[in-house]
């Protein structure tokens, strides 16, 4: 009778035939194996030895063959952390990332500035990540979340809910922030930023599951930006900022167009790689 890990090791080597390299197919593998089995990685490693689980083929086989095919893990199980929360996520968000927890600690920092953040706008909310950390981070503020796509707005009201904030965050169905007639202190988003001339060199993790609207911006990749400079002015209070993640090599295209349209840099801050990834802005009113 076949062993559980003995059916792991066969999975990794599916894995990596497919083009994902070690680490990476350990870590699906482990991740995969413990959704099938509703298992802890404890119980997971203590019964590694044990003979396969009844069952357990079938389901786990189908998911390895999805991972094969390069879909993302978030999408196989359904969820992801985000900012130490569990977001439902589907093919019609964006996966959540870790360098876009810098907007949240952003947030924080507004307050401890004190900055007014009694309520904020996500533009492009996706999975609704940004509003709910924020919501949650701050138990009385009120958020508005926007997206284009009712799809990925349906998404982030199961989310809000989920956390027990949807009581506080109003959903709105636009562009940008187009509509929007609330003002804010601080004015968020992760918005689309990869060049559409880049889309050839993207994983296909990315490029064959990941929403493309949610993606590309352009052939710079700053289409959003522009418009995010462009109508941020007229939602902030008078001492708000805006805060707003961008890509690998983006930073100094980001301070010219903040220079240009009347808008000045804060502060950019660095993910954990030491690559700048938010940028803090705040208008030049009168400019």
């Amino acid at each position: 009778m076949p062993l559980l890990h003995e059916r792991l090791a066969e999975a990794r080597k599916t894995l990596r035939g497919a083009g994902i390299d070690l680490e990476e197919a350990t870590i699906d593998v482990e991740v995969l194996a413990r959704h099938v089995l509703r298992w802890d990685r404890g119980q997971l490693l203590t019964r590694a030895r044990d003979p396969v689980p009844a069952g357990f083929d079938p389901a786990f086989h189908l998911l390895i063959a999805r991972r094969a095919a390069r879909e993302p893990i978030a999408y196989i199980v359904g969820t992801r952390e985000f900012w130490n929360l569990d977001f439902e996520v589907t093919p019609d968000v964006l996966i959540p990332r870790p360098e876009t927890e810098l907007l949240i600690e952003e947030a924080i920092e507004c307050a401890r500035r004190r900055l007014d953040v009694s309520c904020a706008i996500d533009v492009g909310t996706g999975s609704g990540c940004i509003a709910v950390a924020i919501a949650v981070e701050f138990p009385t503020a009120r958020v508005v979340a926007t997206d284009t796509s009712a799809a990925a707005l349906d998404v982030a009201r199961r989310n809000a809910r989920r956390h027990g904030v949807g009581g506080r965050i109003e959903f709105v169905q636009t562009d940008v922030l187009e509509g929007v007639t609330r003002t804010a202190g601080l004015i968020l988003s992760n918005p689309p930023y990869i060049p559409t001339t880049d889309a050839a060199g993207l994983q296909p993790e990315v490029a064959r599951f990941e929403p493309a609207e949610a993606l590309f911006a352009g052939p710079d990749g700053l289409d959003v930006v522009r418009r995010l400079l462009a109508e941020a002015p007229a939602r902030l209070t008078e001492d708000g900022l805006l805060a707003v993640e961008f890509g690998f090599g983006q930073e100094p295209q980001v301070r010219a167009l903040a220079a240009e349209t009347g808008w000045t840099v804060v502060r950019v801050r660095a993910d954990l790689q030491s690559i700048p990834r938010v940028a803090v802005l705040r208008p030049l009113r009168g400019a």
